[in-house]
């Protein structure tokens, strides 16, 4: 069966659909089956960067390594069938949530092998995941980390493998180191206790904004003749290498 990574958090604006893509694009540039479904039924982010990408490559005649496209069903159960379609042709699945509590959210989160959480890198996002006092003290998980925690119980009741959580700071700046430690400080007390794990993320870069009408990714600059990359570029490439490899997906290396 194909592995299942989950994008989600329930707060727009952390850069769910652009890790989102990126992971997909990775995996796919590594030779792997790849599918990717946006569960965004309004906004659609993630599912328009996947068709901005594929008519940017025909209009540019590029062979560029694409993500499967996949359509929710209509009916009661629209996540179902759309996963039974993509699991015949393909090694990873990746489902990218919306920003807010949906049913069709809660469902993605109990079939997830992998869940992958963006988050910036501030308090206000932390509340995501945890409520605290005005000291920094740990009063209890958020609504989002008890419906995981949920999702997780459903699973082991099914009788299916865990979930492997990772929480990513994302946009992550240069200054504030002050806010940035603590924040870090508070995720890692924070991660024993409701159990997951801190993942690398993305800084804040002008172009991952820059990239989305052409449905690119940072791994595609030098198919369209970029010989000479910024230090800017080149950096956000080992972002993203590091994260493929704290993702520790089965069969997968950062081999790009």
């Amino acid at each position: 069966m194909a592995h299942i990574i989950v994008v989600g958090n329930e707060k727009g604006g952390s850069g769910k659909s652009t890790t989102s893509m990126h992971v997909a694009t990775a995996l796919a540039r590594m030779g792997h089956r790849v599918g990717g479904l946006d569960l965004d039924v309004r906004q659609r982010s993630f599912g328009r960067y996947l068709e901005n990408r594929a008519a940017f490559a025909a209009r540019e005649g590029l062979d560029l390594p694409m993500p499967v496209i996949g359509q929710l069903a209509p009916g009661n159960d629209p996540l179902s069938p759309a996963l039974s379609a993509l699991e015949a042709e393909c090694d990873f699945i990746l489902l990218d949530c919306p920003g807010s509590h949906t049913q069709l959210s809660q469902m993605a989160h109990t079939v997830a092998d992998t869940l992958l959480t963006p988050m910036n890198d501030s308090f206000v996002d932390f509340d995501l995941l945890a409520r605290l006092t005005p000291e920094g003290k740990v009063l209890g998980p958020s609504i989002y980390a008890e419906m995981v925690w949920m999702a997780r119980q459903m699973r082991a009741e099914a009788g299916a493998g865990p979930i492997d959580w990772l929480v990513l700071r994302n946009r992550l700046g240069t200054q504030a180191m002050h806010n940035k430690r603590k924040v870090g400080g508070a995720l890692a007390t924070l991660s024993k206790r409701i159990g997951f794990r801190v993942a690398p993320g993305f800084s804040e870069r002008v172009i991952f904004r820059e990239l989305f009408p052409r449905g690119l990714t940072l791994l595609d600059l030098k198919d369209l003749g970029t010989e000479q990359l910024s230090m800017s570029n080149i950096a956000a490439r080992q972002e993203l290498r590091d994260l493929i490899v704290t993702l520790n997906l089965p069969g997968v290396e950062a081999a790009f």
